[in-house]
């Protein structure tokens, strides 16, 4: 049975965001083609027709969830004209979003495992991470455009670290600890 151009593409799009989930939940290599496809309600026989391979599909999943992001982290800033900075902190080093990987932060979540890819999957990370810093540039204080983007890019590695080690130690005491200390020393360096 043929399928309309519009429900392919729908399907793409299912495909693509049970990906982006399923991928932050259980790492690219955690997770199979037909636990994907059967997330998005689709047989895995029709994977092919939508993408060339695996890592096509993880270099779209990633691009769109880092996408999302940064549109989110803008919002969230927009939200709090008087401290935008300190919003995009609490929101980002939260309990909420530490317990919920398959719908977090695609750095945090993924990272060490694109480390591990293909040029295009690592691509679609350095081209997914340059919105961030620009929405953290924009709430950073500081004297030039550079001083911004250099405090950006490392208040990023920082929640992403962070957040990262929190992770790791779930459930304990130190885990809320990490939260905690990286929101007021990012806080803190800023100001500095």
């Amino acid at each position: 049975m043929r399928v309309s151009r519009q429900k392919a593409a729908e399907n793409r799009e299912r495909i693509i965001d049970a990906a982006g989930a399923l991928f932050r939940a259980k790492g690219f290599d955690g997770i199979g083609l037909a636990d994907i496809m059967k997330a998005a309600d689709l047989t895995h026989g029709g994977f092919y027709g939508h993408f060339a391979s695996k890592d096509d599909l993880v270099a779209q999943a990633s691009r769109r969830t880092m996408a999302r992001a940064a549109a989110n982290w803008a919002k969230v800033i927009a939200e709090a004209p008087t401290n935008p900075y300190a919003a995009l902190l609490n929101h980002y080093l939260s309990p909420r979003h530490r317990d919920d990987p398959g719908h977090g932060c695609a750095f945090a979540a993924l990272s060490s495992d694109a480390a591990r890819c293909a040029k295009p999957v690592r691509a679609s990370f350095a081209e997914g991470l340059e919105p961030l810093i620009d929405v953290v540039a924009g709430a950073v204080a500081g004297r030039t455009k550079a001083a911004r983007r250099r405090k950006a890019v490392a208040a990023m590695a920082e929640m992403i670290g962070a957040l990262i080690l929190a992770r790791a130690v779930a459930g304990t005491p130190l885990s809320d600890e990490i939260l905690d200390a990286g929101r007021r020393e990012l806080l803190a360096a800023v100001e500095r």
